[in-house]
This record gives structure tokens, C-alpha cells and sequence, in this order.
């Protein structure tokens, strides 16, 4: 694989010359530098190339070249050997032709970005119009760009009483931030009640949102006060949205419209007035097209929308995110027998840094949490972590071969998420270029390219036969 920041034609006479030394097959990337000596953008570039090729070949045994480029370029490649994919390194040269070269230490480093490229975040706040954060905002542990933008986003949509989707894989965070949101907003000094729809029997969804009378049906002893009117004044939040059935969300609709719940056996109507925010790992337009929920709930409830980023994508916060929870499981485990201070070896962070998480922050916690009580001693090393992420991890996690078979799986939707993922790489891999994307792919033109990129409904532009 090369990474080119010269343009098609100056990458181009190089390949002509390379394969005439080299018979192997050729992958070239791509990518606009601000300055070959940038070590943001480099790192940007590199990772992105390296990490797209372990997620089409898993496993994969890569080597890194230091020789050629700017030293700074070099410098990127060290640090991605030895502080996030353990690859081996080699250099070149005429006198000594292809040696390995070894780094007798580890580095333990995510991507910073630099010091002076960061914007002032108080100047950029008041730039933007956003309140001043709050304290619930400031426990949302991030650093990278897409992290700040949802967080930004969410101040905003604390500020109006308007329903609020929080969409997201399992584990990243939907909770804390239906707290944060609340805590900054007008109703912060009224209750804020917590619902998980998928925990409650289907029998009893019903009483528990919106209550029942005495006698309403077989056990109901007493009348009983239901989430919503508990939550009047305040947020109900209702997390799994997804899971709640159809019947339910009628009544739910009814809250939403008219601000009133009735309760079960009861004829007359309460009003309540409750500011919803919800939750769901599933894709909810995809549900509503499925029949399993219901579009006119869904469009009253996103309103504002979140879609919170998985751990993998969030470049920069997993070390924070280490740091954090060690430091919040060693507090905890303080004044239990035994007790002895834990922190990581070099090794043990980085084999965390490498692990793709995907049960995301609650994941990463509980690997955290389980080596803590494991090992007797006081460092962790990388044998301990390799052990504790062993026992959650599985060949059947591969998103594409282990993907769950049932109700939610669809052959024609995954062969389409796989064809439009490959189309997209493939055309920012050639800048465009449909006659290069066409040959990156195997497809026989950029006819049958465009046929495919039409297909997929992909609106990407690209130069027909240059």
C-alpha cells in the first residue's frame, strides 16, 4: 500500500517504474497533506489507510516502511508500530539494502491533536451562542471533533422543551447525556425518572408508564401512580425506545399530542406535563418501514436528534476514557479489604488502544473493572488484559460473517451497507476517478461502476475516463 500526496500523474510514474521492481500487487492511496511535515494530517492519513486495511483483512501481519518520506513521516510510522497496531518496521538503503528496524521501548499514545491547533473552547463557545456548560456536560469524558459537536448540539437542545432522540450503539453513553440535558435545562429542579422499556413485561408496560386504578385488572390491590405523572414537571427518559410495543405506542402518542395519560380502569383523563427523551440502539426509520414502530410516534419524537459516535470512532478519547475509569475504580474499591492501587504496564494500554470495543464505554469499563480484581498486584500488565478481553471476545463479533440472524437481519441491507462502504473507498481512494475506482473494485468499467454508484443511490462525482 502507498500513500501519495503528489497527484495522479507524479503517483503514476512512480508505480510505472515500481512495477518494473516489484511484482506484487499495488495498493495506492491517496491523500491531500497540508505540509509534508504536518504531523496531524499524517497521522490522519496513515491511521485511516492502515485501519481500513485490518477491517477488510483481520489479522493481517503489516509492515511499515520508515525510508521514504519526510522524517516526520517516519516519526508517524514509529508511533503507530509501537503505540496502537504492533506492526513490524523496516528502512532501506543503498548500502545496506532492507534491514528491520528495532525500537527497544513501547510508546503508549493516542492522537493529540497539536497544541496551537486547538481553538480557545470559551471563545469557540461564545462564538456558537452556547450557555455555559454545565457540570453534567463536563462528566461527558471527550476530546475528539465528533464528540464536541454532539455535545454541542446537546447544550442547544437543553435550552428548548422539545422532544429528543439519542441514537447510538449499546454502551456509548445515552443515558448521561439525557442526564446532562436535563441538568441544563429549565426543568433541572424537577424529577428526572429513568425507564428502561426493554427491562419492563410486556403485561405490565402499560401500568408502569401511565398507571392504573384499584381493581383495573387481576393483583391491582391499589391504584398506582404511573413513570409519566411521576415525572410531571420534569424529563421521563425512556431508553430502548425501540423495544416498546405497538399498543403502547398509541397511548404514548396520545401524551405527546394532547399532554394527558389515562390510567388503566380509569375514565377520566390527567394532564401532565413532561418533556420526553428517548433512546435506542436500533435504526428507528428502518423500524417504522418494518411495521415494528409506528411513524407518526416517531416523527413527534425526533424532534431534536443526538447520534452519539461508537468508542472506535472517537480518535483521542479512549486514553482519556482509560485514564478516567481506572481512576474511578480505584476510588471505589478504596475501602475494601486488600485494597492496592492499580495502573496499567505500557503494554496493557496499548493492547486497550487496540481493541476495536464494541460494547463501547460500558465495554471498556468492565474490562477495566474485572482485570482490577483479578490481578493481585498493583500492575496490569498486557497478559492480564489479553485475558479479560479474551473472555468477551468472539469470532462471531465480525460485524458482517457474524452478524445475528432473526427478525432485524436482512441479506439485501447488508449486501448494500458492504457495496456502498467498498464504493465510497474506492472512489476517495482515486479522487474521483471512475476509471481507477472501476479497476480498485474489479469491475470490467466505469459504465458498470456508475451502474453500481446508481444502484446504491451514492450521489459522488467523479471524472469519466481520466
Amino acid at each position: 500500500m502507498l500513500l501519495s500526496d503528489h497527484g495522479q500523474d507524479r503517483t503514476q510514474r512512480f508505480l510505472t517504474w515500481l512495477r518494473s521492481k516489484f511484482s506484487g500487487a499495488i495498493d495506492v492511496c491517496y491523500t491531500k497533506l497540508r505540509n509534508p511535515t504536518d504531523f496531524e494530517d499524517i497521522y490522519v492519513a496513515a491511521n485511516e489507510a492502515v485501519s481500513a486495511a485490518l477491517s477488510s483483512s483481520p489479522g493481517l501481519n503489516i509492515t511499515f516502511h520508515v525510508s521514504p518520506g519526510t522524517p516526520a513521516m517516519a516519526a508517524v510510522w514509529v508511533l503507530l508500530a509501537k503505540a496502537k497496531y504492533a506492526c513490524n518496521l523496516i528502512e532501506t538503503s543503498r548500502e545496506h539494502g532492507v534491514r528491520p528496524v528495532v525500537v527497544p521501548f513501547d510508546l503508549a499514545a493516542e492522537f493529540l491533536p497539536i497544541a496551537s491547533k486547538r481553538a480557545d473552547e470559551t471563545l469557540s463557545q461564545l462564538v456558537q451562542g452556547l450557555p455555559p456548560a454545565s457540570p453534567e456536560f463536563s462528566n461527558i469524558i471527550h476530546r475528539c471533533g465528533p464528540m464536541k459537536r454532539v455535545v454541542a448540539m446537546a447544550q442547544r437542545l437543553a435550552q428548548r422543551d422539545l422532544p429528543v432522540l439519542i441514537q447510538g450503539e449499546s454502551g456509548t453513553g445515552k443515558e448521561l447525556f439525557a442526564r446532562a440535558i436535563h441538568a441544563s435545562s429549565k426543568r433541572s429542579a424537577a424529577p428526572f425518572v429513568a425507564v428502561n422499556c426493554g427491562a419492563i413485561p410486556l403485561e405490565l408496560i402499560d401500568s408502569e408508564l401511565f398507571g392504573h386504578e384499584k381493581g383495573a385488572f387481576t393483583g391491582a390491590h391499589t391504584a398506582r401512580v404511573g413513570h409519566f405523572e411521576s415525572a410531571d414537571g420534569g424529563t421521563l427518559f425512556l431508553d430502548e425506545l425501540g423495544e416498546l410495543p405497538l399498543s403502547s405506542q398509541v397511548r404514548l402518542l396520545r401524551v405527546l399530542q394532547e399532554r394527558e395519560i389515562t390510567r388503566l380502569g380509569a375514565s377520566k383523563t390527567r394532564k401532565v406535563d413532561v418533556r420526553i427523551i428517548a433512546a435506542t440502539n436500533r435504526i428507528l426509520p428502518d423500524e417504522v418501514r418494518a411495521g415494528r414502530f409506528r411513524e407518526d410516534v416517531f416523527h413527534r419524537i425526533a424532534v431534536g436528534i443526538l447520534v452519539l459516535p461508537p468508542l472506535r470512532k472517537r480518535e483521542g478519547d479512549i486514553n482519556l476514557l482509560i485514564d478516567a475509569l481506572l481512576a474511578q475504580i480505584n476510588r471505589e474499591a478504596i475501602s475494601q479489604p486488600g485494597f492496592e492501587h492499580k495502573r496499567l504496564s505500557v503494554g496493557a494500554r496499548n493492547l486497550l488502544l487496540r481493541h476495536p470495543w464494541p460494547g463501547n464505554v460500558r465495554e471498556l469499563h468492565n474490562a477495566l473493572l474485572r482485570a482490577s480484581i483479578w490481578v493481585p498486584g498493583e500492575e496490569m500488565t498486557a497478559e492480564d488484559v489479553a485475558e479479560v478481553l479474551a473472555l468477551t471476545s468472539s469470532p462471531a463479533d465480525d460485524a458482517i460473517l457474524g452478524a445475528p440472524l432473526g427478525e432485524a437481519f436482512s441479506l439485501p441491507d447488508l449486501m448494500g451497507d458492504v457495496a456502498r462502504h467498498y464504493l465510497e473507498r474506492a472512489m476517495a481512494q482515486s479522487l474521483g476517478n471512475k476509471t481507477e475506482a472501476a479497476k480498485l473494485l474489479g469491475l470490467g468499467s466505469y459504465q458498470t461502476l456508475t451502474n453500481w454508484l446508481v444502484k446504491y443511490q451514492l450521489k459522488i462525482d467523479g471524472t469519466n475516463g481520466a
